[in-house]
């Protein structure tokens, strides 16, 4: 007997409760709804239509203390009225219908048949058992009747309709994946020398890198059958059923070989079964179907052209077993793509798309920095949805300039306003930002700098790229860094005189910043080149724990307030240096809200700026 899981106790439980609300409701109203029509008169017309001749057929029904009876009519639907009138105590009664010649009879039908309302019940549940059959169905794919059943979707010979020209940014991922599509091209190159092909090959990196789309490439450009399925379709309904589909599946690609099977999301079913990734128990379902992947792995021959395609962004979760050799033996790490790759992401989605001859992808590519795949067609789709907007027909540099902006800060909150106050405050902010990453070497430029409220919170920010793809960081830059966030607090000090809760933000990142130098990078003078910060899902942004003694922690907490305080003071030291800019460039701000890094840059360049913002304004 197999177990039934809890989702289907209660569909089943919901069935029943139905079906027998539905008896119950269909022996309370039948009676009455299939009664035949009657029509009440008086005992005195009775006897006055029965002397009369009017009465065809009666009934005495004396433990209801009625007569009923039908009358002699001309219509079809006057002979079928039914009249009902009260039994009195009428010894003549009997003779008096017997002169008048009425047939003594059953009146059809007085009460509905028994049979009847039982049967209608049960048909009205057989015909729900046979409507949840059916929706269980369509829900299962492959049937309710046939459990374990894959519900792989099959894409015949390139249906998937991609090819690795439609992937960029990705290069050296789809060069290890070119030798795959060789072998099934080609096996016996391979048969011949003694070589095999690995028989799985397992995608790793952060969400929306293009594992999913490297899988279908793969497929395009092999022209192969693909099998496509989530690692949470196995696991659901009965135990036992997951391994099932994982037989059902194999046998399915071996019937179909040469062919590709993709399994996204693989830890859902692969985790570590020590307790730790989540899978406790021996008889638990999803160990049994990861116990039948395994077997079925070792078990299939490659050589027949059958690949296996997996991805997932937690590697760590995976089990040991699943990762030897002669299983997934092959990773393939798919990676936020660099400069050269975002600017060729960007134009494969532009090609999509109607834009504007001449636009600057590099200059887009280099304000995304850090940015995934998923995100950078997201931005070229939003460039699009502005121009609609602006009731242009074609995608401008502005539209591409903005959409990155939407996807890191959010859109912009027009219907917010700020106080004069708010918006003096926000403005000596983000100028002090700008100020300390200017006079800083090794520092990013200002490209933009604006107090326009965001959808994400921010009430302004300031926007730096660098001009080429930036991949280490020293410790001077990482100072830096961590004073040109320090720099819109301390302009809040000088120039207004108060702070506001307005740098939380840039605290936080300050702060974290400060302590992954000390504590993860290695740059501290009193550590040196040890590692206590150990960061745990870090394609998922997971947090990070520290593994030392608690003396070593205080002193890690102490270092980190005191790096923090030094860079401060040194972005305290620059403006107040520079205090006739901070207020010229903050009163150009107030009255412009965005200043381009071109603007920026020329106003830093004037020999005298401007002074203060007026006394009205303050």
């Amino acid at each position: 007997m197999k177990e039934v899981k809890q989702p289907d106790r209660k569909r089943i439980f919901y069935f029943y409760a139905i079906a027998i609300a539905l008896l119950f409701i269909a022996n309370m109203l039948l009676p009455s709804l299939i009664a035949p029509k009657t029509q009440s008169v008086s005992y005195n017309e009775f006897v006055t239509m029965a002397e009369q001749g009017q009465i065809k057929e009666a009934e005495i029904q004396s433990s209801e203390n009625r007569i009923v009876f039908t009358a002699v009519g001309d219509t079809q639907k006057e002979q079928n009225q039914v009249y009902v009138t009260a039994l009195v105590d009428d010894p003549d009664l009997v003779q008096r219908l017997l002169d008048a010649d009425v047939n003594f009879t059953k009146i059809w039908p007085s009460t509905p048949s028994p049979i009847l309302t039982a049967l209608l019940p049960m048909v009205i549940i057989i015909g729900l058992g046979i409507w949840m059959t059916r929706s269980m169905q369509k829900k299962m794919g492959a049937g309710a009747m046939s459990f374990g059943k894959s519900n792989a979707k099959v894409y015949v010979a390139s249906e998937t309709g991609i090819h690795f020209s439609d992937v960029q940014g990705e290069d050296e991922a789809k060069e290890l994946l070119t030798e795959i599509v060789d072998f099934l091209h080609n096996p016996q190159r391979y048969a011949d020398i003694g070589a095999h092909i690995p028989k799985g090959a397992l995608l790793v990196g952060p969400p929306g890198t293009g594992k999913t789309l490297l899988a279908k490439a793969v497929a395009g450009e092999a022209n192969v059958p693909f099998f496509s399925i989530s690692g949470s379709e196995f696991v659901e309904m009965f135990v036992g059923m997951g391994a099932a589909k994982v037989r059902d599946l194999f046998k399915q690609a071996n019937e179909k070989a040469p062919c590709i099977v993709f399994i996204d999301e693989i830890d859902t079913i692969g985790k570590k079964r020590d307790g730790a990734g989540g899978i406790s128990g021996g008889n638990d379902e999803r160990e049994q179907t990861l116990n039948q992947l395994l077997t079925e792995m070792d078990g299939f021959d490659g050589s027949k052209g059958v690949v296996i395609l997996a991805a997932t962004n937690r590697p760590e979760s995976l089990d040991p077993a699943l990762l030897r050799p002669g299983r997934f033996d092959r990773r393939v790490p798919v990676e936020l793509p660099d400069l050269i790759g975002r600017e060729a992401i960007l134009r494969v989605h532009a090609k999509k798309v109607k834009c504007e001859p001449g636009l600057d992808f590099n200059a887009i590519a280099r304000m995304a920095a850090g940015a995934s795949g998923a995100e950078l067609a997201n931005m070229v789709n939003e460039a699009a949805l502005r121009a609609v907007r602006a009731g242009r027909d074609k995608i401008s540099q502005s539209d591409l300039e903005e959409s990155v902006e939407v996807v890191i800060a959010g859109y912009q909150k027009k219907n917010k306003i700020l106080s004069n106050k708010e918006k003096l405050i926000v403005s000596y902010h983000e100028i002090g930002h700008a100020l300390v990453a200017a006079l800083q070497t090794h520092s990013a430029p200002v490209t933009k700098i604006t107090i326009i409220p965001r959808t994400s919170g921010a009430l302004g920010y300031t926007m730096q790229v660098d001009q080429e793809e930036h991949n280490l960081m020293s410790r001077e830059e990482l100072e830096n860094k961590i004073a040109t966030l320090t720099g819109g607090r301390v302009a809040e000090e000088l120039a207004l005189h108060s702070v506001t809760t307005g740098a939380s933000n840039d605290i936080e990142q300050a702060t974290r910043l400060a302590r992954a130098l000390i504590s993860r990078f290695g740059m501290s003078e009193a550590f040196g080149m040890v590692a206590f910060e150990q960061v745990h899902n870090a394609y998922l942004g997971g947090d990070a724990s520290m593994a030392c003694a608690d003396q070593t922690a205080a002193e890690i907490d102490r270092m980190v307030v005191e790096l923090v305080r030094r860079q401060y003071e040194k972005a305290r030291q620059l403006l107040s240096d520079n205090m006739d800019k901070l207020h010229a460039l903050s009163k150009y701000l107030y009255d412009h809200e965005t200043i381009t890094g071109e603007e920026f840059m020329k106003l830093m360049e004037q020999p005298k700026l401007e002074m203060g913002i007026s006394e009205e304004k303050e």
